[in-house]
């Protein structure tokens, strides 16, 4: 921390001396999935999951096959399982993990298609965040069974709005009041995304107060996912991988900490040290990474390298403007040194894109080729 007062720091200068009890890179790895798992308060992860299947399709050389579960609370969880047309026998799994992205409405549609249209917000959001593509089923026609799921929050795990308290209702009604006025046009998409944004802090505040968080109950519900697709008999032995991008990639760092079984894990535009992020760059970013507590458990690329010499991708967006470039490479330097101690310096792929925030085509293609080349 430099003599200068960081931008999220200041107002509460010198807590961080009080609170902080070590420096964020100090942490034996083997401590992190533990000390994560308490700090994040998840819920036990169910040993099995019933599984229905409620349609199945095939659309431009994928086959994909619609599945639902329930995780034990809430709205039951839908997935996409996506193949290549025509495979039969198992083929190494991938769960892709939707971003946060201010839409809430949508969560899977974000990276896999199964419906002509795709929403025009999806179209646009793709436009911005994944160079256009359905990354999951570039993923399943490239020769993967491929996962795509809703965490808890988003698209069939949404919270209606009508279960939404007085508070959240009334500062969505300012901002869709200031969207109409502006001329901009108000589908049922934005307005649900819009009153979901401030009950996203209001939730927060019961999920602690139960004993879990939002990063808690989403990494639950990924981990079950991993499980349904490791479960599923499309699917290679072996285990399976995880990648996400933004809010995705966070959930891709604390799914691939807190399991035993994940084989390999890419992390899209989500890597920094905390140190860089508390300069300005807090305010740009959800609960999923922020979470309460974190600090007490290692810097975040200290838990994406804590299962080294698992296989590690991460895809650095050089101008990013939700983390600083000191940051990342920062980050990239403690992964690097965790995997040499490890002796598995190989096993960690940083890829560096002269992007924006996103999960670019570059990347895209550099991560399949990765993860093709990865052990089983």
């Amino acid at each position: 921390m430099s003599n200068q007062v960081k931008r999220d720091l200041r107002g509460i200068e010198g807590l961080e001396a009080l609170t902080r009890r070590r420096p964020f890179s100090s942490r034996n790895a083997v401590e992190i999935p533990g000390l994560l798992a308490d700090v994040l308060g998840m819920p036990e992860v169910p040993p099995e999951t019933a599984i229905e299947e409620t349609g199945s399709w095939h659309k431009d050389g994928v086959e994909g096959v619609a599945l639902r579960w329930s995780t034990g609370f809430g709205s039951a969880t839908d997935g996409w399982l996506l193949r290549p047309v025509g495979e039969t026998g198992p083929l190494p799994g991938l769960v892709v993990l939707h971003c946060h992205g201010g839409m809430k409405r949508y969560g899977k549609e974000k990276v896999a298609d199964r419906h002509h249209p795709v929403p025009a917000p999806v179209v646009a959001f793709r436009a911005e965040c994944y160079s256009g593509r359905a990354v999951a089923n570039d993923f399943a026609r490239a020769g993967h069974a491929v996962l795509v799921h809703d965490a808890f929050g988003w698209g069939s795990r949404r919270v209606p709005v009508d279960y939404m308290p007085e508070r959240s209702e009334h500062i969505a009604s300012l901002e869709l009041k200031e969207h109409l006025a502006a001329g901009h046009a108000v589908g049922e998409a934005t307005e649900y995304d819009v009153h979901a944004a401030p009950h996203e802090d209001i939730m927060a505040k019961t999920l602690g107060v139960l004993g879990t968080s939002w990063a808690g109950v989403i990494a639950r519900d990924d981990l079950i996912a991993t499980s349904v697709l490791a479960q599923h008999p499309a699917t290679a032995k072996g285990g399976v991988a995880v990648v996400g991008f933004s809010g995705g990639g966070a959930r891709a760092v604390l799914a691939s900490a807190l399991s035993d079984s994940i084989r390999a894990t890419g992390v899209m535009a989500m890597m920094s040290t905390f140190d860089g992020i508390l300069d300005g760059y807090l305010h740009a970013h959800s609960w999923t990474m922020m979470s309460p507590g974190i600090g007490r458990v290692a810097d975040w690329p200290e838990i994406a390298a804590a299962r080294a010499p698992r296989p590690l991708f991460v895809g650095y967006a050089e101008r990013d403007a939700l983390f600083p470039l000191t940051g990342m490479r920062a980050a990239h330097d403690i992964i690097s040194r965790r995997y040499a101690t490890s002796q598995a310096a190989e096993q960690y792929r940083a890829h560096w894109a002269n992007a924006t925030h996103s999960f670019d085509a570059s990347t895209q293609r550099a991560f399949l080729t990765w993860l093709n080349e990865s052990p089983r």
